[in-house]
């Protein structure tokens, strides 16, 4: 919120591997082919990886097979690679016709070097493709007043997931307040359960501890100031509170032992829970899907339980108030020729607005971004996704994951010094001063 997510996000990931790379080189050297070539034909890049990747080919391949004269060609890269490339091909004038992305500060830089379509009157002829989407979700597809975006897939919050089992096995119940969870870290110990699972080496995954401690602390003003450019706003003291306590939790060995090495990319940290060696894990809701892929039977089971992170004793933040993703975000590429740019608004206005669509990220395990999706929440995984449900609809703030919302610069910035926070080697203050030195950038 990764993928980052996933996670997002998109923070998901299988490897791309050589045949990834092997097609960014072929796009690389293609010239205007590689955002769409004759017949209206365009390329595609996004995240690969469950439980994300079958849907978005799913999707593809139906246009392809209602379109076959102006076909899209898919191209998935883990979470990290994917960053890397699509900034090297929009640097090189030579990206996908779609680009797959967060919204928020990476799509505000996209807009200011004149890379991406804006949408806002073609969205505006076709009201009833933007009648299809939750209003939420255009926030971070919108930069000055305009729309550079179109909200897809699901809206992803992050949440408390905690193994059942373990929580039978030592004898306790889920926390209900951060001072529960504190309590909950040496009794887990010591039995030889690490209290939280966390992919530490992925980096983004350790920002959404800071994301809830600090709303759940101060409310959503401080980050607001962040995002708005506001002059020292890291200065803030909740913000100095929320580092210590963070530090605090890595000295009381609340995360796994090696938290530092686990790698998001590989859903380690999810296997960590689904097989008892962790008995917590704050992650994106599109966790679930993994889960259900890769853990066996522990989740229809009944083994896994999930909530909303729990209030801070005496914090100032509303409990509803959630974070993550309120969206995925396709871009049209400005460099696109106009063949391939009206090939991906047919793919808009058609196949990501249609039933199918819809169907298909609920089966994936997530909230679809399109409205009216309530009914379609039946069987085994109907609770979680009427819970995720209920935690979107019922925030009084729903954040950005804050790499997202802010430019490339900041965001890299941030998620170094997250490492350098969890790994003891900044002191808070230092962590201040490193991210004032950024706001605005």
């Amino acid at each position: 919120m990764n993928d980052s997510a996933l996670s997002r996000r998109k923070f998901l990931g299988l490897a791309a591997g050589a045949a990834g790379a092997a097609t960014l080189a072929a796009c690389g050297t293609s010239g205007p082919s590689s955002s769409g070539g004759g017949s209206g034909s365009a390329s595609y890049w996004s995240l690969s990886g469950p439980p994300g990747q079958p849907y978005r080919q799913a999707a593809i391949d139906r246009f392809n097979k209602a379109n076959p004269k102006s076909k899209i060609t898919a191209t998935f890269y883990q979470n990290d690679d994917y960053k890397q490339k699509i900034k090297t091909a929009l640097g090189a004038g030579q990206p996908p016709t779609m680009i797959w992305g967060w919204g928020g500060g990476g799509l505000k830089d996209y807009v200011a070097a004149d890379q991406v379509v804006d949408l806002t009157d073609w969205l505006s002829q076709n009201a009833a493709v933007k009648d299809k989407i939750l209003p939420s979700a255009f926030g971070a597809a919108t930069v000055d007043g305009k729309i550079y975006a179109l909200p897809v897939e699901t809206v992803q919050p992050i949440v408390l997931f905690y193994n059942k089992k373990v929580f039978d096995k030592v004898g306790v119940q889920p926390p209900q307040t951060y001072g529960d969870m504190l309590d909950l870290i040496p009794k887990f110990n010591a039995r030889g359960i690490a209290p939280f699972s966390l992919a530490g080496q992925s980096r983004w995954t350790n920002m959404m501890w800071l994301e809830f401690m600090l709303d759940r602390n101060a409310g959503s003003e401080v980050f607001n100031n962040v995002f708005a450019g506001k002059a020292n706003a890291w200065s803030d003291p909740a913000v100095l509170d929320m580092l210590t306590k963070v530090q605090d939790l890595v000295k009381n060995k609340a995360f796994v032992k090696g938290f530092e090495s686990v790698v998001a990319d590989q859903n380690a940290d999810q296997a960590l829970l689904y097989t008892g060696k962790a008995a917590m894990m704050l992650h994106g809701s599109w966790s679930y899907g993994i889960q259900v892929a890769n853990g066996g039977d522990f989740v229809k089971s009944g083994g896994l339980g999930w909530m909303n992170f729990p209030p801070i004793d005496g914090g100032k933040g509303d409990p509803s108030n959630t974070v993550g993703n309120p969206g995925q975000y396709l871009s049209i590429a400005s460099k696109a020729s106009a063949a391939a740019q009206e090939t991906a608004k047919k793919f808009f206005s058609t196949t990501l607005v249609d039933d199918q669509e819809k169907a298909g990220w609920v089966k994936s395990g997530g909230v679809p971004v399109l409205k009216d999706s309530e009914s379609l929440y039946t069987g085994d995984d109907a609770q979680f996704l009427k819970d995720m449900s209920s935690i979107a609809s019922k925030a009084k703030v729903f954040a950005q994951s804050w790499d997202q919302a802010l430019s490339p610069t900041a965001a890299e910035t941030l998620l170094d010094n997250i490492a350098k926070l969890f790994q003891l080697q900044v002191t808070p203050q230092q962590w201040v001063d490193n991210l004032n030195g950024v706001i605005g950038k």
